[in-house]
């Protein structure tokens, strides 16, 4: 019996299955410093201890994509290890917030099979459950996987694909317990835009751009202890028509969330992941810009939520919004379409 694992291939999964995923993470502050490094988001209410205890928490939370890149690299062994690629996400909430010391462990059930047309792959659908150290959920969400069979032939014999929300309802929101921004500090936050000052409809330049480095993307990747093939191993990569390793998904996101910092300074909280969508594959050397539009808006009692769409560019400022055309078809420079619910302080 082989002491090795090669990662599962397509056919070895199974509608209703359960994987527990190994290695707990417990999250430090030098996460939180690396993850700045790398990114450079500016949100005061993750960059200050201070800032948030002003806004009823007991210190600053760790940004919710570190916590879902955590939760997500737990399940990269599992799920992905020989993926094609990562297709979309859905139905994600973030239930708690995360603070540095806690220890995230995650689950994941196959909900969903689709064997693709050549049978040389499959889609994979998973619904993943991130908890911390007490048990207590912090973040779920589904994403789909497109995995490499090892054999062309092997039948796999029951198939579905799940139904998915288009969004997560707002009455679904959780806001962390205590967030009071009764106070907040509109100068140390960076701008003066309120929930109210929002419209359905706009759009925001971010306008910066920033490069991704191969080092960058490497050692952001380890980070988060993703072992996918795609990301690292350059002797496999060199046998694609690209002949190079793609950077990870979660780190265009991270960029370009970043980067909306510049129009959407309030609004650094995630709430929720409704869609996102890995439109094209992105190489190290190329630079990111990134727009949004804003979809809903909701009123969430203790704070506003603005329902955002982030997209992200590669090599192509976003002064004109780069998008789909008429027939749906995108822009060729876009890389990302992330739809997600952030809370923002209301002005009253």
């Amino acid at each position: 019996m082989s002491k090795t694992d090669p990662g599962r291939f397509f056919e070895d999964f199974r509608l209703g299955q359960r994987l527990v995923h190994a290695t707990p993470r417990t999250i430090t502050a030098g996460d939180v410093a690396l993850y700045t490094a790398l990114y450079g988001p500016r949100f005061a209410l993750f960059s200050s201890d201070e800032f948030a205890r002003a806004h009823g928490l007991s210190g600053a939370p760790v940004d919710p994509l570190i916590a879902f890149h955590v939760v997500f690299g737990k399940t990269v062994p599992d799920i992905s290890l020989n993926a094609v690629a990562n297709l979309g996400y859905a139905e994600g909430r973030f239930l708690a917030p995360v603070f540095p010391g806690d220890t995230l462990s995650a689950v994941s059930d196959v909900i969903g099979l689709k064997e693709n047309s050549n049978r040389k792959t499959g889609v994979v659908y998973v619904r993943t459950t991130g908890t911390n150290q007490r048990g207590e959920a912090v973040l779920s969400y589904v994403r789909w996987v497109m995995v490499r069979k090892r054999d062309a032939e092997a039948e796999v014999a029951e198939q579905a694909v799940p139904t998915l929300s288009s969004a997560v309802a707002p009455a679904d929101l959780v806001l962390p317990p205590g967030l009071d921004f009764a106070g907040h500090d509109w100068a140390l936050a960076g701008a003066p835009h309120a929930f109210e000052d929002y419209e359905i409809g706009e759009k925001i330049d971010h306008v910066d751009g920033m490069a991704v480095e191969e080092a960058e993307h490497q050692m952001a990747t380890r980070l988060w202890q993703n072992t996918a093939k795609v990301h690292f191993n350059q002797f496999e990569r060199a046998k694609d028509p690209s002949g190079k390793r793609l950077v990870y998904g979660g780190v265009v996101i991270s960029t370009a969330k970043a980067l909306s910092f510049n129009g959407l300074q309030n609004a650094g909280l995630i709430l929720a992941i409704n869609g996102g969508r890995h439109v094209a594959p992105f190489f190290a050397g190329a630079t990111v810009f990134a727009w949004s539009q804003v979809l809903d808006k909701a009123d969430l009692g203790a704070a506003g939520a603005l329902r955002l769409r982030l997209v992200a560019t590669k090599d192509r400022p976003c002064g004109d919004f780069p998008d789909k055309d008429g027939e749906g078809t995108y822009d060729p420079a876009v890389i990302l379409d992330f739809d997600y619910w952030a809370a923002i302080p209301k002005r009253g």
